[in-house]
């Protein structure tokens, strides 16, 4: 499945969607496979300040555990509490039900320097 061309990726397997005034997070299906079964994810709380690179929250998994960062500072505006209950929906729905957070960031435009899916999916094909 390609990934969606609304979002923007980095090498680290973030992905950010610009929806009107907000910028959605979560990681790609990339990495939901590499992690294989998500087990918990915990992430920063709502009114939390990011900084650009700065850490969203943590993804484990049986294999490891995974920081997420972001690619713009901001505000955390909301924070999916269906997958800190159900951390399983990262690895089904990454780019839908299993979004992480919602950040409100003053700029946006670092996001333009990022892979685009087309660019994202030839480095980390989904097998």
């Amino acid at each position: 499945m390609p990934s969606p061309a609304s979002c923007r990726f980095t090498d680290s397997h973030e992905w950010f969607r610009i929806e009107g005034d907000e910028v959605v997070v979560g990681i790609t299906q990339f990495a939901a496979n590499e992690l294989t079964d998500v087990t918990f994810v915990q992430l920063k709380p709502v009114g939390t300040a990011v900084t650009k690179g700065g850490s969203l929250g943590e993804v484990e998994s049986v294999k490891t555990t995974s920081d997420v960062y972001s690619a713009v500072g901001g505000t955390i505006t909301a924070v999916n509490d269906t997958v800190t209950k159900d951390p399983s929906l990262v690895n089904s729905d990454p780019f839908g039900k299993g979004w992480l957070v919602r950040l409100r960031a003053g700029d946006t435009s670092s996001l333009a320097a990022l892979m685009d899916a087309t660019t994202y999916d030839g480095k980390h094909p989904v097998s």
